[in-house]
């Protein structure tokens, strides 16, 4: 038996921005993966690489041995888990369901109960890094669940991620990818305050951004988000939408557990207050535009 027969079957539920270069690089690692996402054009993406389009949920999951999921919310991994058409009716028995997306702790916990009771194993991993770091497989994923199931699943999250960490229990990865997205988008924040400081002060940005981003000022946001910042550049890596929906996960999980988010609250509301006006689609480097209005310099 050659080592690709003897591979696990892989199926793909969600072919977005992140999903796409994902089930590619699994493709790039001698996987076989079945997909289905509501997208025609992505669904022919993943064909084009190699993969197998499903016309369902049920036909996607049927015959997997590993399941996984990346689609925007709770809701959207409620949808495709529960239900006759959904995966926990249809995936065989001893499957692992590995969800990628970023939900709230308690929809993890959830569908891992569901799920067991169905002769099925769930880990939640979701992921940072972006969509770069989708591309590039190396993403951060941080995952939830029984270390038997992690250690089963690590061959297949190494071939996405490069710092893959079993961070507890079911929902640990979510609480941990709430913790992420909390000093991520803080870090923008403070970085767009900055742009704007420095622009407004007549300082070469390029030139000052490269400096700071050599010192303790510097960050992976920095590093990953210093072009947008120059070039106004929001083509979305990664949505204000899915930030706006992830702060509120982080804001309702700390309240539940008794921690103060002082800075992550008033940058939860700036991420909101960028939604409302229409910039929901945008990439969450665009909180720039955001400070930018407060500062009066924006046309």
């Amino acid at each position: 038996m050659s080592n690709v027969t003897a591979l696990p079957k892989i199926a793909w539920i969600g072919l977005g921005i992140m999903g796409s270069p994902m089930s590619e690089n699994l493709l790039k690692a001698g996987y076989s993966v079945t997909g289905y996402t509501l997208e025609q054009d992505k669904l022919d993406r993943l064909a084009a690489a190699g993969g197998t389009a499903a016309g369902s949920i049920a036909e996607a999951v049927k015959d997997a041995d590993v399941i996984i999921t990346m689609v925007p919310a709770s809701p959207h991994v409620e949808a495709i888990s529960y239900g006759p058409e959904g995966i926990l009716e249809n995936a065989k028995s001893g499957a692992l369901i590995i969800d990628m997306s970023s939900i709230t702790p308690q929809t993890s916990v959830d569908l891992a109960k569901n799920a067991a009771e169905k002769g099925l194993r769930v880990l939640d991993a979701p992921v940072s890094g972006g969509e770069a770091g989708a591309i590039e497989a190396v993403l951060s994923i941080m995952v939830g669940g029984e270390k038997a199931d992690f250690d089963a699943a690590l061959p297949i999250l190494e071939a996405l991620g490069k710092t893959i960490v079993l961070c507890g229990p079911h929902g640990s990865g979510q609480t941990v990818k709430a913790a992420n997205q909390l000093i991520v988008a803080v870090n923008i924040q403070a970085c767009a305050e900055a742009v704007v400081f420095l622009e407004k002060s007549g300082v070469d940005l390029q030139a000052a951004l490269d400096v700071l981003n050599g010192g303790l000022a510097g960050s992976t946001v920095l590093t990953r988000k210093k072009d947008n910042f120059l070039n106004r550049d929001f083509k979305p890596g990664f949505r204000i939408d899915l930030h706006h929906k992830d702060m509120g996960i982080v804001t309702d999980a700390a309240r539940n557990v008794g921690a103060a988010l002082p800075v992550g609250a008033v940058v939860a509301q700036l991420v909101a207050s960028l939604r409302a006006q229409g910039d929901g689609g945008l990439d969450h480097s665009a909180l720039l535009r955001a400070v930018e209005r407060l500062s009066g310099s924006q046309v």
